[in-house]
């Protein structure tokens, strides 16, 4: 991953999913404290919903120049914590000795071609019994035209997720999120085939399928979803 352009609309599309980003965060909220790296920031999203969950010191990492510009705005107009750190880069530009509590990688490590190398390289920026967290689009078996316009190299299943996982830490959750969704995104694969989702389809996914997915979810164990959840801990 090196500081580029981003390709795509994908931000924008999902900016106003309400529904999902409370789920999606209410999974993660307690693996996310002290020092948090946030990497891949786009538009500020990911702090957005969590500073409202969790009392934590944000760094937001984003190698695109225009979204960090917007993310230094979003600073400035108060839509994230005025303490938020923006970094324009990648994490090599980071300094070689900053340590972080946890690193998040929502909706952002399909985005980076050699995945392996770049959570080896966030683990290194752990703190002993901190987290990381991946948040990711599950199954190669949906990759639609969608992920590839949006820059997307893969989608994952949990075993593609756990054969990445750095040697110094340990799972502690991995499943899959939004059973109900994964219903859909099949349909759409085998009968519809739309190359992008419409403004109207993403508000009544997020309006109605979310919901049923947060009662349906549980019911599954976490074994159905298009989306997959990892949180992995630092041994040590």
């Amino acid at each position: 991953m090196s500081a580029l352009d981003y390709v795509g609309t994908e931000l924008e599309l999902f900016a106003h999913a309400k529904n999902w980003k409370a789920y999606w965060s209410a999974q993660i909220a307690e693996y996310v404290r002290g020092d948090v790296l946030d990497v891949g920031a786009g538009l500020g999203a990911t702090i957005e919903v969590l500073s409202g969950l969790v009392n934590a010191r944000w760094t937001a990492l984003e190698p695109d120049p225009g979204l960090a510009e917007r993310l230094r705005a979003a600073v400035t107009g108060g839509a994230i914590p005025s303490s938020t750190r923006v970094v324009n880069g990648v994490l090599t530009d980071l300094d070689a000795h900053e340590r972080f509590d946890t690193v998040l990688y929502i909706d952002v490590l399909e985005h980076i071609e050699d995945d392996r190398s770049q959570l080896e390289c966030a683990a290194r920026l752990i703190r002993p019994g901190g987290c990381l967290v991946v948040l990711a689009p599950a199954h190669n078996w949906l990759f639609t035209p969608f992920d590839q316009a949006v820059g997307h190299f893969r989608r994952y299943s949990r075993p593609d997720l756990r054969r990445l996982v750095p040697s110094d830490m340990k799972i502690h959750r991995l499943r899959y999120l939004d059973s109900a969704g994964l219903l859909a995104s099949l349909g759409n694969r085998l009968f519809l085939q739309a190359s992008s989702p419409t403004p109207s389809q993403i508000a009544l996914w997020d309006n109605v399928l979310v919901r049923a997915s947060r009662l349906l979810d549980p019911l599954t164990f976490g074994m159905l979803g298009k989306t997959v959840v990892m949180v992995c801990q630092k041994i040590g």
